[in-house]
Formats: structure tokens, sequence, C-alpha cells
């Protein structure tokens, strides 16, 4: 990255085996419960998907760059008129737990690339939540969480 451009970057350790949390990654079933309401399918290299969101009634779509079982999942998508690169890697943690981190790349380093950074660097903390509350606890943190948009 240099100083003309702008990453997003977040990271945590989720108490579960990297071959768990992957596929909680790229499982749209298991997707559907903490992060997206639908999915045209898995997320395998070269697909093109369509998500969509409980809280938005739009679809957005996805092109998957690579992944590689267990360890990194990559895709483009759209942020405006730019797509970014999505970057997720899996490392083992400690007590078989696993360390997730997400980038998000690039935007211009200018007003709007810092609020793209801002809400995108929270849009990912959340999803790293979300992630860690589905795996570990069973629970979704993002069911009813964003309907005050819908207002």
């Amino acid at each position: 990255m240099s100083n003309n451009s702008l990453e997003v970057g977040v990271s945590i350790q989720i108490q579960k085996p990297m071959h768990e949390v992957y596929e909680a990654i790229v499982d749209p079933a298991k997707m559907t419960q903490y992060f997206i309401s639908k999915s045209s399918g898995r997320i395998e290299t070269g697909k093109n998907l369509t998500w969509r969101y409980p809280e938005f009634d739009m679809e957005f779509p996805i092109r998957v760059k690579e992944t590689k079982p267990n360890e990194y999942v990559s895709y483009y998508w759209n942020n405006g008129d730019k797509e970014t690169l999505v970057e997720m890697t899996l490392k083992q943690g400690i007590n078989k737990a696993t360390i997730v981190n997400i980038t998000e790349k690039d935007m211009p380093n200018d007003e709007a690339g810092i609020n793209w950074l801002k809400g995108n660097t929270e849009g990912w903390t959340n999803f790293l939540s979300c992630l860690k509350a589905y795996l570990e606890y069973g629970v979704n943190l993002r069911k009813g969480a964003f309907t005050y948009r819908k207002m």
C-alpha cells in the first residue's frame, strides 16, 4: 500500500479449527446464519456470485479470485464505481483456534477514500464479530441489527 491508496485491515481469533471457520466463510448455508440473506452459490475460485443482505433490497455481484481450502479466500466486489479486492487469510491460532485476517484494497487517499475506509473497517469488524458469535455461540448478531436502515 502506498501513501496514495487506502486499505482496510482487521483481524480476530476464533475458538474453532481452521476448517470450520473456512466453511463458515465459503458455504452459503452457513453465511446466511450470520452475514448475508442469500447467495447464488459457494465461494470457489473463478465463480461469479450474487449476494443479498437482509437490510438491503438489492443484489451485490461477487467475482471470486481465488480460494485455498482452510487458508485463503479472495474476491472482488463493487464499492460505488470502483471494484475492490477482499482477502481473507486464516492462520493457526492458540489451542486449535483460527486467526482470521481481512484486508480490502484499495481506494484513493482522499475524502471519499477516507469515508470508505471508515465505513468498511466498521463493516469488516462487524463481519468478524458476527462470524465469531455464530461459530462459538450459535448466535446471529446481525439479525435485526440494521433494520433501522430500511426506515
